[in-house]
């Protein structure tokens, strides 16, 4: 059966070249970073070089980038850092955060946690098209505001968010800035200079690199307390061995990345608009959910009315084509996702969308073998509906399995 890979907002395949580069560091120059010996010292080369790399593809100082184990671990550095590296203002007694309604959760659990530990958040909404309003974000700073974090490009619509408005009033009014750029890296231009962002979160596998390694870029003079303690690796900033292959693989991603990012782009968004133009055409009571410019080149989120997205997803999995209802990491459950909520999608809407995500391995006769499948798949799927038989979602999972 041919098999098509549509998911890479979860996770991308490794990259020859990243693999390639990784492999000397288990097997040849497998030194610790921090020895002094000959050894270490071609490791901590590797490092450093791969430093310089990620650096690159965020136009950062090299000094200013940590290595991390990906970017739920970068994401609760930079909250949890901010927030208790500032006092709470004598006035207030307490500190304040902004964020969005449509954060991946290793943001809002984050800053629900933060809730818990007496830190006041506003969540900030989003409108139908999944795009925060800068005014929005200006409006919930109070005089005790330390952080504002807004990610760069959502993980389920795809939608970019105004960092550059945003970060422009963060420093206007001094309040620390940072972004889930976990998505976007790789995929659109991230500057963080013109972005106004004091830290910004990466992870090596959403970019053709490893799983299990990110980091964190952290401007020079941003107050951040560490998130864990132990020896004076990462200049203090975060402790532990490092992992040598996993930073090597990230470095050489990042810039594969540098290389082919404007090519890749317009690729992508071409053939991210065929599948979309002809769904649309094809699918009656198909739509697109959210921005549909202002988004990654690589991502659609597509609703099907009367079609459950765990039962599509299974479907086309059986069809050969992967793809998605959303976040991977809420996968399994039943709870319809809460970006789609936040855009105002009904409980029924929310569960009858997919999100397709294209990659390096996409192929114009993949996208033509997906609209061949498609059509008969969401068919099938209306016919034994729940929401036509009064069913059960169940029952139309075993009416898939039954039919393919």
């Amino acid at each position: 059966m041919r098999r098509i890979y549509l998911d890479h907002n979860a996770t991308t395949p490794l990259a020859p070249e990243v693999f390639e580069a990784m492999k000397p560091y288990w097997l040849e120059d497998y030194g610790n970073a921090s020895s002094i010996h000959w050894y270490g010292q071609r490791a901590k080369a590797a490092v450093e070089a791969a430093r310089v790399e990620v650096a690159r593809l965020i136009n950062a100082d090299p000094s200013e980038v940590v290595f991390t184990s990906g970017g739920t671990e970068s994401d609760n550095a930079a909250l949890f850092g901010v927030a208790e590296a500032v006092k709470p203002a004598a006035a207030h007694g307490t500190r304040h955060v902004i964020t969005t309604s449509i954060e991946h959760h290793a943001v809002l659990h984050a800053a629900r946690e933060l809730e818990r530990r007496g830190v006041e958040v506003t969540y900030v909404p989003v409108g139908s098209s999944g795009v925060v309003d800068p005014e929005d974000v200006e409006r919930a700073i109070r005089p005790h505001t330390v952080l504002i974090s807004v990610m760069h490009a959502n993980n389920e619509l795809g939608t970019l968010q105004p960092l550059e408005e945003i970060g422009r009033m963060a420093r206007e009014r001094g309040v620390t800035f940072h972004s889930d750029a976990v998505q976007s890296a790789g995929k659109v231009p991230v500057d963080v200079r013109k972005l106004g962002l004091d830290l910004l979160s990466l992870s090596a596998h959403k970019l053709y690199g490893p799983k299990g390694v990110g980091a964190l870029y952290v401007r020079k003079g941003t107050a951040l307390r560490p998130l864990l303690y132990g020896g004076h690796h990462e200049r203090d900033r975060r402790p532990g061995t490092e992992n040598v292959p996993g930073i090597v693989g990230l470095g050489r991603a990042a810039s594969l990345a540098c290389e082919r990012l404007d090519e890749e782009a317009a690729r992508w968004r071409t053939l991210r608009d065929c599948l979309e133009e002809s769904v649309l055409d094809r699918i009656p009571a198909a739509a697109v959910n959210g921005d549909p410019k202002r988004r990654l080149p690589t991502t659609t989120n597509l609703r099907f009315d009367g079609v459950d997205g765990e039962a599509l997803v299974i479907a086309l999995d059986l069809k050969g084509v992967a793809c998605s209802t959303g976040a991977a990491c809420s996968s399994g459950s039943l709870e319809p996702s809460h970006v789609l909520a936040a855009i105002g999608l009904t409980r029924e809407q929310a569960r009858s969308s997919g999100r397709f995500s294209l990659g390096r391995s996409t192929s114009l006769e993949d996208v033509d073998y997906v609209l061949d499948v498609l059509p008969g798949v969401v068919e099938h799927l209306r016919a034994v509906s729940p929401q036509r038989r009064n069913g059960t979602l169940g029952h139309q999972l075993s009416a898939v399995s039954k039919e393919w």
